[in-house]
């Protein structure tokens, strides 16, 4: 088990101890709990269990958006995903544990706002930096609710009593997003305080993704220029397809290009288990139970048939076998832990590579086409995916002057699309750059219908929440 998951172990342990604080938060006195900074901790790392658990970020969340690129597709329950009509009752109910878990982290975070201030040992400082990192993690959860639901239910530490709420506009939680963000980088720590936690770089950058979607390239690029400038991340060299491992590995504890992850640990219980790959039934990397949940093909995904053999990422991310599909059939294989039954490899929300490629296309988009600064940040991710030196010329560096705005930004577009596989990150690149039905006709030949663009709101809030009423759920659902 990874040393470094021992911090997240104790995190889950509090969360799972203490129902009390996580189900019924009313029945403590924040005035007696919130007095210290040990209890102050205890209470932020509150907010940690439920996101990062299978019904939040940790398997359902990034399994539902993985059916949905242009690059693959999935199958079996999942199946309805890759249709792009609109989501079945299974599926409708996995978004739905995904929603709860996002509340149910975003109400943790409230009650740390609302009530840490008020600690009688704990210097404003400190509490600063506590309300800092809630106020991070709330800014998280909400980016990933907008993105996939638009409009959302505002609950903060103001309204946090108020059982039924209705729906805020998509600008109104745009605006509590980059408030906490805000706040989070002016208090948080330059370091970690144990591995896991956020820090004034992951709010940063947190920021960069955020004024990216918004179209606000300037203020993107600024933010991700100051974690490049920064010095305090690199990419991790790689010379051959499996030093990726150093990466994604179930062993690794950090690496220079970690900003934030979610941390996992072979132990039982409190690994990466639905989503990793382990050594299941007949074949080598077998998909979360023992299924092959999301998988594509090398011959007939034009995304893929084009992606250079030389590349070092596709072989590290993708392996051939027939498990009744075709003979060309490719499942994924990024996060993998043959060895254990409870994968330990780490999520990774935002790494270097990340920051590189938002910078590549803010400063693009900023300057009204590619910057030597912009071109040089796309390089170092694509040079390192070739097994060359990231800060130095290489013999696969793009030219600058063969592109402009508009050919740039689809390069860099695919660049990601490559290096972040299998990360849940491309359907929201395709829809923040409005090309999610444009690539999905292309690649795959089917209409999506405008009622697949957003998620369902899940009953656990229309049967209940009083404020909102059938005209407040999704499209078509």
């Amino acid at each position: 088990m990874k040393k470094t998951f021992l911090y997240i172990a104790a995190v889950l342990a509090f969360t799972a101890c203490n129902d009390e604080l996580i189900e019924k938060p009313k029945s403590l006195s924040a005035e007696v709990f919130y007095n210290t900074n040990d209890e102050a901790l205890a209470a932020v790392n509150a907010i940690y269990g439920p996101m990062r658990g299978d019904g939040a970020l940790g398997l359902n969340y990034p399994a539902q958006l993985e059916g949905l690129p242009d690059y693959g597709n999935s199958r079996g329950s999942q199946t309805n995903v890759s249709l792009y009509q609109g989501l079945d009752n299974t599926n409708a109910s996995r978004v739905g544990t995904i929603w709860d878990g996002l509340y149910q982290s975003i109400r943790n975070a409230n009650i740390v706002i609302k009530n840490v201030p008020n600690g009688k040992e704990i210097t404003p400082a400190a509490a600063d930096a506590f309300v800092g990192e809630a106020k991070y993690l709330r800014a998280l959860m909400y980016f990933a609710l907008v993105r996939n639901w638009g409009g959302v239910p505002l609950r903060t530490e103001l309204n946090m009593t108020e059982p039924d709420m209705k729906r805020a506009s998509v600008e109104e939680v745009y605006a509590q997003i980059l408030e906490d963000a805000l706040f989070a980088e002016t208090t948080l720590p330059n370091d970690p305080t144990a591995p896991g936690r956020a820090t004034k770089w992951a709010a940063k950058t947190l920021l960069a993704e955020v004024y990216l979607t918004l179209g606000q390239w300037e203020n993107s690029r600024v933010k991700s220029q100051e974690v490049i400038s920064s010095g305090k991340f690199s990419l991790v060299p790689v010379t051959v397809s499996e030093d990726f491992q150093k990466i994604y590995g179930p062993e690794v504890v950090t690496t220079s290009e970690e900003v934030f992850y979610l941390k996992y640990s072979r132990q039982q219980g409190f690994g990466l288990v639905g989503y990793a790959h382990r050594a299941i039934g007949p074949y080598k990397y077998f998909g979360g139970g023992g299924v092959y949940a999301q998988y594509t093909d090398s011959t007939s995904n034009s995304f893929i048939k084009t992606w250079d053999k030389k590349d070092l990422r596709k072989s590290h991310i993708l392996y051939n076998v027939d498990v009744g599909l075709g003979p060309n059939t490719c499942l994924y294989r990024k996060f993998r832990d043959p060895v254990a039954t409870a994968a330990g490899n780490d999520y990774p929300w935002y790494r270097y590579a990340d920051v590189l490629l938002f910078h590549a296309e803010a400063a693009s988009r900023a300057n009204g086409g590619p910057t030597a600064a912009a071109m040089e940040s796309l390089n170092k991710v694509h040079r390192r995916a070739y097994g060359y030196d990231a800060n130095a010329v290489s013999p696969v560096d793009f030219n600058i002057a063969s592109y402009d705005a508009t050919t740039f930004v689809d390069l860099v577009v695919r660049e990601r699309g490559y290096e972040t596989m299998y990360e849940g990150k491309r359907w929201l690149d395709l829809k923040r750059l409005g090309i999610a039905k444009q690539r999905i006709k292309e690649v795959k030949g089917i209409d999506i219908a405008d009622k697949h663009m957003n998620w369902p709101i899940p009953n656990s809030e229309m049967l209940y929440n009083k404020a909102l009423t059938a005209a407040d759920q999704n499209l078509g659902y």
